[in-house]
């Protein structure tokens, strides 16, 4: 598969001198408000080396790693957002649908028989594995929201997402769905949250009858995988990778609670490139729906700004000495090291060494604020 092009930006975040002052001077960054600077960045072209975190930061902090201190982390991923968005214009979109996903007519055929929806998202990225229209499908009904692949994340990441979602009011459990950790007080607030159905159903002088529980998420979240630790046995397929389960499969755990695994749901068509990316960095989307080298070469510039991470553990990792901000750079100069010039096998080896927390456990997302 051919690597998108990696273009060079030629953008001036200078103004354009006013009518009549022709030799004013330039605005300083310092000047603007962030907004105006965010939004430039978004209008520009990818760029591999210098990017909004290098214009805004070294203008206002006065040096390159604006990361350093547990005070930046919520600038941090506020510029990260603006940075992906700047460094995936370029990129050829990844778009991936093949026929086993479900369809949304299905899907919301099934959400009627549902007394609670039990929604799974990869720990690492929960925004980018959330169906934009979830929300609308859902309407009133009850939802549990589960962080699958906990151990992935560090405690630091795992405190801000439940701070965020008791905020809101919605119920979340974190889980390791390999591990079993999680799976029953799942069952349980599932059952809970449903309770009320039985409740309606004795008022009327009908029998009660098992709650009915939906297992939906995006692919290769570990939906299948928790409910075989919900079940104690192998009742549904299960492998680390997207697009093992193929039908609606209803599957009863004890006398009052049925499961519904679910094959993987997508939009049609991704329209965030940036939640795109993550998907595929996070193995949550198939292979050939992007390439190695260019979704790797992004990874490079997220993780040596990350705080627990930075360009240090590339240079222990493998050896080579980190050029700036260029992540491309960083792939190039590894596949010719390892791989015989082969860019896509050295992007594959960096992604799969985040997959296994080679670099650390970290998430590639926070809440927003």
């Amino acid at each position: 598969m051919a690597a998108a092009s990696w273009a060079a930006p030629t953008t001036s975040f200078a103004p354009a001198p006013a009518p009549g002052r022709l030799n004013a001077s330039p605005l300083s960054l310092k000047m603007l408000p962030r907004r105006v600077v965010l939004r430039a960045a978004s209008e520009s072209a990818m760029v591999s080396g210098e990017t909004l975190l290098g214009l805004y930061e070294k203008e206002r902090l006065g040096h390159s790693q604006y990361a350093d201190e547990e005070a930046d982390d919520d600038r941090y991923w506020e510029v990260l957002d603006a940075d992906l968005r700047y460094w995936t214009r370029s990129l050829r979109p990844v778009q991936w649908y093949p026929g086993h996903i479900a369809t949304e007519k299905e899907l919301k055929e099934q959400l009627r028989l549902m007394d609670v929806v039990i929604e799974i998202r990869d720990a690492r990225i929960p925004l980018s594995t959330s169906h934009p229209k979830m929300d609308s499908w859902l309407g009133n009904r009850k939802r549990i929201i589960v962080l699958n692949r906990e151990d992935m994340i560090s405690t630091e990441d795992r405190n801000a997402w439940a701070t965020y979602f008791a905020n809101q009011g919605t119920k979340v459990v974190f889980s390791n769905g390999q591990l079993g950790m999680g799976t029953m007080k799942l069952g349980r607030m599932a059952k809970s949250v449903a309770s009320v159905v039985n409740t309606k159903r004795r008022e009327k002088g009908l029998l009660p009858r098992p709650v009915r529980a939906g297992i939906v998420g995006y692919p290769n979240v570990g939906k299948s995988s928790l409910i075989n630790r919900l079940l104690k046995r192998r009742m549904c397929p299960a492998a680390p990778r997207p697009g093992v389960t193929r039908e609606l499969k209803w599957v009863r755990f004890g006398t009052d609670l049925e499961l519904l695994d679910s094959p993987g749901i997508l939009p049609m068509r991704i329209t965030d490139q940036t939640a795109a990316i993550k998907l595929a960095i996070c193995d949550d989307i198939g292979e050939r729906s992007y390439d190695f080298a260019d979704v790797a070469a992004i990874l490079v510039q997220m993780l040596i700004r990350h705080r627990a991470v930075g360009s240090e553990a590339f240079r222990r990792r493998y050896k080579i000495d980190v050029d700036g901000d260029c992540g491309k750079m960083f792939v190039t100069k590894l596949s010719l090291q390892l791989f015989n010039g082969d860019a896509s096998q050295a992007g594959f080896r960096i992604l799969s060494d985040y997959r296994k927390g080679k670099f650390g456990w970290v998430a590639l997302e926070r809440p927003p604020t």
